[in-house]
């Protein structure tokens, strides 16, 4: 994606934008299948123990097709990304478009970026986020219809986009196509979950 140069002598990222006369639509699902692969690459690390886990649990009890059971529970989780993804690019791009239209908009939009990475790392420092992040990856021993892998992995992904919110708000900010900061998030991400996991 090209850098669009801004009011106030900075770069916005070219994924918020139509370009080279792309069409919003054609824009929105470039976005999002940018988004799902991203979101796979980083999400599935710190994922692998929980289905291992959800899996040896469906396994122990005797439900049919545990594997099966696992992959429709991985299918929910990443459908949960899919949405946060569709929020992100609607959020991004109408933020992006106003920015393009006030230059006083755009000249605020750093200060305003740091303002905003201090209050997620601030939130990801929480006694609450450490509450709620115990939940992510705990599982159920019983035999499950697939309806329930189902609705488990989007409880599952939900929980996890909640303990993964401030990580990912700075690599929106920090530059969603940036290879360095999205290693350094999944890092961080997958060291968390395997942390709480031990």
């Amino acid at each position: 994606m090209g850098e669009v140069p801004m009011a106030g002598g900075w770069t916005m990222s070219g994924a918020w934008l139509p370009m080279c006369g792309q069409s919003w639509s054609a824009t929105t699902v470039s976005f999002l299948l940018m988004w799902l692969v991203m979101m796979v690459a980083m999400m599935q690390p710190p994922l692998t123990p929980a289905l291992w886990r959800f899996n040896e649990a469906l396994r122990t009890s005797g439900t049919p097709h545990p594997y099966l059971m696992t992959m429709l529970a991985g299918m929910g989780y990443y459908a949960v990304w899919a949405l946060a993804g569709i929020a992100v690019f609607a959020l991004g791009a109408m933020l992006a478009s106003a920015a393009t239209q006030f230059p006083a908009l755009a000249r605020g939009l750093p200060a305003a970026g740091n303002g905003v990475v201090l209050a997620a790392g601030a939130f990801q420092l929480s006694r609450w986020l450490g509450d709620t992040s115990e939940q992510c990856g705990k599982q159920r021993s019983e035999r499950l219809p697939p309806g329930t892998a189902w609705r488990h992995g989007l409880r599952l992904g939900c929980e996890c986009c909640r303990s993964c919110a401030a990580p990912m708000v700075i690599l929106i900010i920090g530059g969603v196509m940036d290879l360095r900061l999205m290693t350094g998030v999944t890092a961080l991400i997958t060291a968390e979950r395997l942390g709480r996991s031990a």
